[in-house]
């Protein structure tokens, strides 16, 4: 622990979602009283502790922006916190603590197993918060996973449409849509009122609420939107589309309510084609990106030039919508400048795999430094774990044998109860997080790599994956994609800079260099591992130098 660290302020920041993000931390409570008794060990004054039950995947938490303000006020210059996961999941709110933390703003960060400093390597700190956010990507991938699954099986993934119910009581993965028992019949004669073709959606709506009195199972009159998405839903027929807009039509396992000869009059009736069918093309970057301009969706469109030769010409083009402002004034980008910019942006990230190999073994080594001190976190953590159960084990033993009355028993045995509750999430909350960093660094490293071969060559899921893990706030505006790298990613910038300066200075004698010798270089650089002795051996430097 630094010296100047006495001096500073702290404001202790608590935070657990209420979501299924953060099954496994450790309660608020147990975070403040953990981070006070480590404050108190350390000789750390705290301000005053911060806590809210908000999830951290995107910005916008009322207390975090507080603490942040209040830093900036000059009212503390450090952060107590269980574990960095605590301050962001997001790459927004977990790029503006690091730039703090680089700038001096934030002088200190200190977790329960670990301290940050400004002096720090970035690195560490973005691979953190890589991890972080990458927990909420799995979380959302496993998610859909499950979703597909239920696809694949025939079952829409949704709550169920009117006349049918979602069957809440069969066993985890073979939940399917049934009938409503109350009113499948009633909307079948909705759709009997529509194919008589002397109704309306306006007139069958009156009837349905006013002489059938019919109720959604919410207890609410059936609206009019409702009405209209009834008619209109190939759901009833047995299709659903997944996702939705995807052109995806699956075959629902579902009773069907009426027969796809019946929707096809129902939708001539109401004025449309017939049922929506499957899209022609599907483009690689749609639902990606938003106009610069007036927020509104980026969408593409493809054309066919044909010659006075004979030679057609494919073009795709990417604009704005133009829903939310008619009037918007952006023109419309080729697919192969947009593209060109994107691998623009792929190759300020590259590296190649020599730097892969170090950079891998360096996280290792500093993983490996750190799990020595989480180690002794856990002996700490077991040792009064053990003492718990002993005292526990005694005040049984003393009731049973008639010493205290059963008062005394409740009193003594509550906070010994709350303890070993308290130190049984400290152990879910532990585990192999090690091995997660590491796999979170090599999966960093292998995208910088690998990224814009992959573009270039990989199938449309692969260059969409690519597309969005550079960043969220994807704006295109006057043709030109801007892109807020990733978080974890803005490192690698200037890690791909670098690099790309020794390669170009050893260029001459190239084939002369063995990895080990590249590796002592990479790690002489200042700003690649600013952290490391600056009174290293120059040994190698001076017989590599051809000046």
């Amino acid at each position: 622990m630094k010296d100047y660290t006495q001096k500073m302020k702290y404001f202790l920041y608590a935070r657990k979602s209420s979501e299924s993000e953060d099954r496994q931390v450790a309660s608020i409570e147990s975070q403040i009283a953990e981070l006070e008794r480590l404050a108190k060990r350390e000789g750390l004054e705290i301000v005053t502790p911060l806590f809210e039950s908000k999830s951290a995947k995107a910005p916008g938490r009322a207390v975090f922006n507080e603490m942040i303000e209040r830093i900036y006020k000059g009212e503390a210059q450090g952060i107590l916190c269980w574990k960095l996961d605590r301050l962001a999941r997001n790459p927004v709110d977990g790029g503006n603590i690091n730039w703090m933390l680089q700038q001096g703003v934030i002088q200190h960060i200190r977790t329960f197993e670990k301290s940050y400093y400004p002096t720090d390597n970035v690195l560490m700190m973005s691979v953190e918060f890589g991890m972080a956010n990458q927990f909420l990507r799995d979380l959302s991938q496993n998610t859909k996973r499950g979703l597909r699954a239920k696809v694949d099986k025939g079952v829409m993934p949704a709550p169920a449409s009117q006349g049918y119910m979602n069957d809440k009581y069969a066993e985890r993965g073979t939940k399917t849509i049934l009938p409503d028992p109350e009113r499948f019949d009633t909307v079948r004669r909705m759709f009997d009122l529509m194919l008589t073709g002397t109704y309306t959606p306006i007139d069958i709506l009156r009837i349905a609420n006013e002489e059938w009195g019919y109720k959604t199972r919410q207890g609410k009159k059936l609206g009019r939107s409702t009405m209209y998405n009834i008619f209109s839903r190939p759901f009833y027929y047995g299709m659903f589309e997944y996702p939705m807009g995807s052109g995806n039509w699956v075959k629902g396992v579902h009773k069907p309510m009426i027969t796809e000869e019946e929707y096809d009059r129902i939708q001539f009736l109401l004025g449309k084609k017939g049922k929506p069918r499957p899209k022609s093309h599907i483009f690689d970057f749609t639902g990606m990106m938003r106009c610069g301009e007036c927020n509104g969706s980026i969408t593409a469109e493809e054309k066919f030039k044909r010659q006075q030769n004979g030679k057609v010409h494919h073009y795709i083009y990417y604009h704005c919508t133009k829903r939310i402002n008619p009037k918007c004034s952006q023109k419309c980008v080729e697919t192969k400048k947009l593209e060109k910019q994107i691998v623009g942006k792929i190759m300020s990230l590259r590296i190649p795999p020599e730097f892969h190999a170090f950079g891998l073994k360096w996280f290792r080594n500093e993983f490996a430094k750190e799990a020595v001190g989480r180690n002794a976190v856990i002996d700490v953590q077991q040792k009064e774990y053990k003492l718990c159960l002993k005292k526990i084990d005694g005040l049984i033993d003393m009731r049973a044998s008639g010493l205290i009355d059963d008062t005394d028993f409740n009193v003594k045995m509550s906070p010994l109860k709350r303890d070993k509750a308290r130190l049984e999430e400290l152990f879910n909350d532990t585990g192999d997080r090690v091995d997660k960093q590491i796999k979170t660094a090599d999966e960093m490293l292998q995208f910088v790599r690998d990224a814009a071969d992959k573009f270039n060559n990989g199938s449309l899921e692969i260059r969409k994956r690519i597309f969005s893990t550079l960043g969220q706030n994807l704006i295109l505006k006057d043709r030109i994609i801007s892109i807020d790298l990733e978080n974890s990613l803005v490192p690698m910038e200037i890690v791909s800079k670098e690099v790309a300066e020794i390669h170009k200075r050893l260029e001459p004698r190239k084939k002369q260099i063995k990895q080990e010798d590249l590796e002592h270089l990479y790690a002489k650089n200042p700003r690649l591992l600013p952290d490391l002795d600056s009174n290293q051996d120059t040994r190698l430097q001076r017989a590599m130098s051809y000046h």
